[in-house]
């Protein structure tokens, strides 16, 4: 089996004219992934993968799912905890920031997620229903 970093992937599902090395990297990055029997994506290079597609190239929320969706169907690509990042892409596409999705997605088997910054990823998720509920717990405030 062999492993594959963001750079792969990114070079086989994005074209990017303005860079001169993609022009002899895509050829080199489609040929491992549609030629090799049994590959495997690490669940940290899908969240860099979403990163990079999004932040660099950007991609759409729409776009970013056609591309997961496209990498997990792949029959001879095993994706790591490949549900959990199934389960992200459907909160992706519900309005979710997708590295919260991914946590979210992982915390399934808990009561809450508690996070102490990210009122956001609170209200989104309350707002479509995701479960565990995201809590942003107060502080004790100091008494002088």
């Amino acid at each position: 089996m062999i492993a594959l970093d963001t750079n792969v992937l990114a070079r086989f599902y994005v074209d990017d004219p303005a860079d001169p090395e993609a022009a002899g990297q895509r050829p080199v990055a489609y040929e491992v992934v549609t030629r090799s029997p049994n590959l495997f994506i690490p669940l940290t290079v899908t969240l860099e993968l979403e990163w990079v597609l999004r932040a660099f190239y950007r991609f759409e929320a729409s776009q970013v799912t056609q591309v997961m969706e496209h990498l997990l169907g792949l029959p001879n690509i095993n994706v790591e905890d490949a549900g959990r990042v199934a389960r992200a892409m459907n909160l992706l596409e519900q309005g979710m920031d997708f590295a919260d999705a991914l946590h979210l997605a992982g915390s399934e088997h808990c009561e809450a997620l508690y996070t102490f910054d990210d009122r956001r990823f609170a209200r989104r998720a309350r707002r479509i229903g995701a479960t565990p509920n995201v809590v942003v717990p107060q502080a004790a405030s100091k008494s002088r």
